[in-house]
């Protein structure tokens, strides 16, 4: 990107002056470094976010930000209902609440060393993952449409998780105003088998080691302890929201026409938030907020009971599970009032700091846990969300180190054995059914998460806390 473009205010903020149709200015975070990195799309596409009706504040990149569809990924914007603001499926993501949650294992690294290889290969054989793949849960359209309701709150009374874990999840693990009917029966259908799984990209089932610990006094009331093992999952809605975000996009685009909406880009396409459309797709996207919670409650209780079978009496515990990819209605102060806005943010993270009214109270005191995952060779960070980032992102951060180069790029560069070899000569055991989804994924393919993670925390997005080691990666 070129800083020509960019008035710099600071060493990690970066604004870019509203001109022709932007309402608001546009305000990137990041590093001379990876401002530099970022493809030029990224700037264009901040800028035609500013041009949507109803935008309050400014369009933000977070550190992560590269070219997405409409949005950048890693794009945060915020509408008001009353000022005709609009919602956007492209300001979403098609992956709809894809998301990470931690759990706490209570082992340590040589505890994990000593059984990896059984550990990875139980894993690789029992938790579901890759393109297509099936889970033995089958819900009939009935039971789909209480998930859909229920999200993880559904799948704990199933048998598929523990209550406590519900209050360690965004919205106690249930999002309400899901409106399951406005939920098409093709998307429904290409969930029927999918409950459980990982699926495929950049999701994965990671064994982690807490390798450093930036804050002794917030790790400890994270439950964070060098040398012990932690597990991050990722992954969201597979094919129920992708298909949400396919089919509303193209109502969208014909809402937007409707209602006179001019738009920079097609892959903008929205609606009025008070529009039947945007109400619909409101619901919708809801529902699929449940489904990508309720997935990883269930792909966290398939690990529970590999666990206990290799270690027996180990008791893995909820840290907390947010959601990047969502449209939520939050209260933030707009020009020294405090209104509800319909945040945006793809590829961002909430990060909501000290007091919000949100979080449990066992979050009230050091803001809620943020996690931002890296590659599979350099490894993921837990941050804590910021009251400063309140007041210039919406209480948003990044949510991963953010891709340097595409998948096609990659896998001219990188084999998967090459892939496999490299991190199993730094004791990363890596499982995968797909060769080529290992090289689009290759370590390489992706920013360096440390300048990441420093511009996140010197920006005061969010504060790092606790740096963690792959020992096990599993792949899609």
């Amino acid at each position: 990107m070129e800083f020509s473009l960019l008035d710099r205010v600071n060493e990690y903020e970066w604004h870019i002056k509203k001109q022709g149709p932007m309402r608001v200015p546009g305000i990137i975070f990041g590093s001379e470094g990876l401002i530099k990195e970022m493809d030029h799309k990224v700037y264009e596409q901040v800028c035609n976010v500013a041009t949507l009706p109803g935008i309050v504040k400014a369009s933000y990149a977070m550190p992560d930000a590269h070219w997405g569809y409409g949005f950048p990924i890693g794009g945060v914007a915020a509408f008001d209902a009353d000022n005709d603001g609009i919602i956007s499926a492209g300001g979403v993501g098609f992956d709809i609440s894809c998301g990470v949650r931690l759990l706490l294992t209570g082992l340590t690294k040589d505890q994990i060393v000593s059984k990896q290889k059984i550990l990875a290969d139980e894993l690789y054989r029992e938790i579901p993952a890759g393109v297509g793949s099936k889970s033995f849960i089958r819900l009939n359209m009935k039971e789909l449409d209480k998930m859909l309701m229920g999200g993880a709150k559904w799948a704990v009374e199933n048998g598929y998780g523990l209550p406590e874990d519900l209050e360690r999840i965004e919205e106690n693990g249930q999002m309400k105003g899901a409106l399951p009917e406005m939920v098409s029966d093709r998307a429904k259908k290409r969930q029927q088998p999918e409950m459980g799984t990982l699926g495929s990209g950049n999701h994965y089932l990671e064994v982690q080691e807490v390798h450093k610990i930036f804050n002794e006094e917030t790790a400890k009331s994270f439950g964070l302890k060098v040398g012990e093992v932690v597990i991050s999952i990722h992954c969201g809605s597979r094919g129920l929201g992708h298909q949400i975000g396919t089919e509303f996009l193209k109502l969208m685009a014909q809402e937007a026409k409707k209602h006179g909406i001019k738009l920079p880009d097609r892959e903008l396409a929205c609606a009025p938030i008070n529009s039947q459309t945007g109400q619909n797709y409101l619901g919708a996207m809801r529902a699929g907020i449940n489904c990508a919670l309720a997935n990883r409650e269930i792909l966290t209780h398939f690990t529970r009971k590999i666990f206990d079978r290799i270690f027996p009496g180990s008791h893995l515990r909820l840290l907390y599970d947010v959601s990047h990819n969502t449209c939520k209605v939050e209260t933030h102060n707009i020009d020294g009032k405090t209104k509800k806005v319909f945040v945006h943010r793809k590829g961002a993270t909430r990060s909501f700091g000290p007091g919000r009214s949100e979080l449990p109270n066992f979050f009230r005191k050091t803001g809620q846990p943020v996690f931002i995952g890296g590659s599979m060779g350099t490894g993921s960070y837990v941050l804590a969300g910021t009251d400063e980032a309140e007041g210039f992102s919406f209480s948003s951060s990044c949510h991963g180190a953010g891709r340097a180069m595409s998948r096609t790029q990659a896998r001219k560069f990188w084999s998967a054995d090459q892939v496999i070899s490299e991190l199993a000569g730094r004791g990363i055991l890596i499982r995968s059914k797909s060769k080529r989804g290992l090289a689009e994924e290759a370590p390489g393919a992706y920013k360096d998460v440390t300048s990441v993670i420093e511009a996140a925390h010197l920006a005061n997005l969010s504060e790092k806390i606790a740096y963690l080691k792959p020992l096990i990666g599993i792949k899609g």
